[in-house]
């Protein structure tokens, strides 16, 4: 299903952005917040994100999409203010954790080949 881009493909892409800010978002809270258990919770939202949003426009568009608004919260987060702190730290190998597996993540979801992805033949005999 690849083809040029439509205004539903580009609002797609756009609402794909959206949700991959406020998953990185709530990503980097639920880490630092439970260390075991908020690394695999984050990571399984990430895994839905770029899932879904391959499986939403068909190729790995949709994932590109969710994974620059993903890493795009996860870089302002990380920026320190002008006063010096940050806004949320990074302390911690959780936080290295989170941002190598949802590379992993979106690598496998990108080349993932689906069903939907591969032709459909018409020429087989039913039985």
């Amino acid at each position: 299903m690849t083809g040029a881009l439509t205004a539903g493909r580009i609002a797609g892409c756009l609402g794909l952005l959206v949700l991959g800010v406020l998953t990185g978002l709530a990503g980097w809270l639920v880490v630092d917040l439970w260390f075991p258990g908020g690394l695999l919770l984050a990571l399984l939202a990430l895994f839905g994100l770029f899932l879904g949003g391959r499986i939403a426009l068909g190729t790995g568009l949709g994932v590109g999409a969710g994974v620059l608004g993903w890493f795009l919260s996860y870089v302002m987060l990380g920026v320190p203010r002008p006063e010096g702190d940050f806004l949320l730290s990074s302390s911690g190998i959780g936080m290295y954790a989170y941002l190598l597996g949802g590379a992993v993540l979106a690598v496998m979801c990108a080349t993932v080949t689906l069903p939907a992805d591969r032709p459909v033949s018409a020429a087989r005999s039913v039985k």
